[in-house]
């Protein structure tokens, strides 16, 4: 059973629906990592490089008007996606690096 933050009455429950949506978000970053690994192979031998500036700030705003739209402070929802895109764009980097990519 989900609690809405409203209804939980103890700490307990709290991090009981934290964990869940801990949970949750490891899915979705999981899923997102598989689509980056797919994107590196895909720009093997392309003209285009691991960091893609337009399309960083493109997912940034993205991101921001969501977050804002769903009461998260913008600012919170960019570092967080700032950090992660960072890590990916690293992982792309390496990639791409090693011989025969």
């Amino acid at each position: 059973m989900v609690n809405r933050p409203e209804d939980c009455a103890s700490m307990d429950e709290v991090r009981v629906e934290i964990d869940r949506l801990d949970a949750a978000l490891i899915e979705l970053v999981a899923e997102r990592f598989q689509y980056v690994d797919r994107a590196w192979q895909i720009k093997q031998g392309g003209p285009e490089g691991a960091l893609v500036p337009w399309r960083v700030q493109q997912v940034i705003d993205k991101v921001k008007a969501e977050a804002k739209r769903k009461g998260l402070p913008p600012e919170l929802a960019e570092a967080m996606w700032r950090q992660m895109i960072g890590w990916f764009i690293q992982y792309e980097s390496e990639k791409l690096d090693q011989p025969g990519a």
